[in-house]
């Protein structure tokens, strides 16, 4: 049994198959999942897990080069913007794109996380980069 490190096993396997430029999505309660997208809910109730616990493990376990975030957090819910970019390296692309686009995106990406979150726009598109 593992001990540390992200112990979902769909996430853990996601994580472990990315490669350079491929993307997963973080989103909130009510984020659509496109068919034929891995849906990983990790939902318990509302709220549980938040938005920013399934963020926090996924950058300690992933090098992020880019995300995409919709335009609209920045007026609709400005606090969690500022605790994403709040985590993010300084090195990292911020993207913004509207929330439409981002839904439409999601179709490419590797999986869709859904957390608990209850907060408008709490969804995310982290593009994968390289160690060095």
């Amino acid at each position: 049994m593992k001990k540390t490190g992200i112990l979902n096993s769909d996430l853990a396997k996601i994580a472990d198959d990315l490669g350079h430029t491929d993307t997963v999505c973080i989103g909130d309660l009510g984020l659509p999942v496109p068919k034929g997208v891995e849906k990983i809910d990790l939902a318990l109730t509302r709220g549980e897990p938040g938005f920013q616990q399934v963020l926090d493990v996924y950058l300690e376990h992933v090098v992020v080069e880019k995300v995409f975030l919709a335009e609209e957090i920045k007026s609709e819910n400005p606090e969690q913007l500022s605790a994403i970019l709040g985590k993010l390296p300084p090195t990292t692309a911020v993207v913004f794109i509207t929330h439409e686009e981002l839904k439409a995106r999601t179709a490419q990406c590797k999986a869709v996380v859904r957390s608990g979150e209850a907060t408008a726009y709490s969804n995310i598109i982290l593009q994968s980069g390289v160690t060095i």
